[in-house]
């Protein structure tokens, strides 16, 4: 009987002991104040023949309602949330301040893994990666780098080349607008590139530039579209995440080519198309390898032929000669016959920036602060 006593007794006392530790393992798993979806705190104890899932954030920008830059990414996340069954968190409206470092650092607190997703958190991403030396931490558009932290965008100037394309054939005037974002180079060279498509197929097509100094302002950036209608343009691009350009070119009867996510649902009669990114399968990749243990710091600058970039299915009111061209020219991008970058390449001076034969490396696409010719405005200093 005091066998049996003593058993009970150590029986009551293992079952308390896993309860505490239970307990304190969900108390643990609880994530910061955040944006996410849900509310509860992600599961992610792992069974013993299980890989254990790492609890992810991201950070954005902007809201994920934005129909462009957030949008996408959020997109991402919920693809990958589908792929492998986890929960992300995730903190939405974050400016490129002070304050990013503030939500990463409270973020880096109890998550494995946060993506940072706009280039103005680069520096505060890499502070808190230095503190936090066991979180890994990937940056979007950035180009610095530490032993948890990596790199990742696309080459989404190819799709702006073959946006080009649609607007250099969709001109009557041969005058487009573009309203850019920040005087950057990921903005630059992507006018560049959508300048060198539009000349490709219409070389009296020129592209007058303005900027709006905004990632998300729609009333901003609709004035900036409105300055370059009523300067001429019959066909307006923008690089910003909300569709604010594109619907003020159809409210004057203009087209429009919008950013990061196909907009055709916000101006359907001015709609051209837009590049657009893919990262569902990105993400979930960078997710499986880290919980396999196989990551790797590095810097990922993905292709359309990689899928992390693309362009939109064009308009209804575009018609079908200009589609196949655009097609044709995407298999040629796909296939690497068509280097956007290509020489002979001259700058707004006329001035030779890429020998025939010759093309633009890498390092100085990721550096470009000057214009094609055909671009009308100015890079500020």
């Amino acid at each position: 009987m005091r066998l049996t006593q003593v058993w009970t007794a150590a029986l009551m006392l293992i079952l308390a002991m896993i309860v505490g530790v239970a307990g304190c393992s969900q108390e643990s798993a609880k994530p910061a104040a955040t944006g996410t979806t849900d509310p509860k705190p992600a599961d992610t104890a792992a069974k013993p023949t299980e890989t254990k899932a790492p609890r992810v954030a991201f950070v954005y920008i902007g809201p994920p309602g934005d129909g462009g830059w957030t949008y996408e990414h959020d997109q991402g996340r919920l693809q990958m949330e589908k792929e492998l069954g986890i929960k992300a968190d995730f903190v939405e409206n974050v400016p490129e301040s002070a304050d990013a470092e503030r939500v990463i650092t409270e973020l880096a607190q109890n998550h494995d893994l946060i993506f940072t997703t706009s280039f103005g958190y680069m520096e505060y991403t890499l502070n808190v990666a230095k503190k936090f030396p066991k979180v890994i931490f990937m940056h979007a558009s950035g180009y610095k780098t530490a032993d948890n932290m990596g790199t990742y965008f696309g080459r989404n100037y190819q799709a702006s080349y073959l946006a080009g394309i649609s607007a250099g054939k969709m001109t009557k005037k041969n005058v487009i607008g573009y309203v850019g974002a920040f005087p950057i180079p990921e903005v630059i060279y992507n006018i560049n590139a959508f300048t060198l498509g539009a000349q490709s197929v219409n070389p009296d097509a020129k592209v007058n530039v303005v900027w709006s100094n905004t990632w998300y302002d729609p009333a901003t950036e609709r004035q900036a579209a409105v300055s370059l209608l009523d300067k001429g343009a019959d066909v307006i691009a923008a690089y910003q995440d909300s569709p604010a350009s594109l619907q003020a070119a159809q409210e004057r009867g203009a087209f429009g080519i919008g950013n990061d996510s196909d907009m055709s649902r916000f101006a359907p009669e001015a709609y051209i198309t837009s590049p657009v990114w893919k990262w569902g399968p990105y993400y979930t990749q960078v997710v499986k390898e880290v919980m396999e243990g196989k990551w790797k710091p590095g810097q990922y600058w993905g292709s359309m032929k990689d899928g992390i970039v693309d362009l939109a299915p064009l308009g209804k009111n575009v018609p079908d000669d200009v589609k196949k061209l655009v097609e044709d020219a995407k298999a040629k991008v796909m296939s690497g016959e068509l280097d956007v970058f290509k020489g002979p390449i001259y700058d707004a001076a006329g001035s030779v920036k890429v020998e025939e034969g010759k093309t633009l490396a890498d390092a100085d696409i990721l550096s470009t602060n000057w214009f094609v010719k055909g671009v009308e405005g100015t890079i500020p200093k």
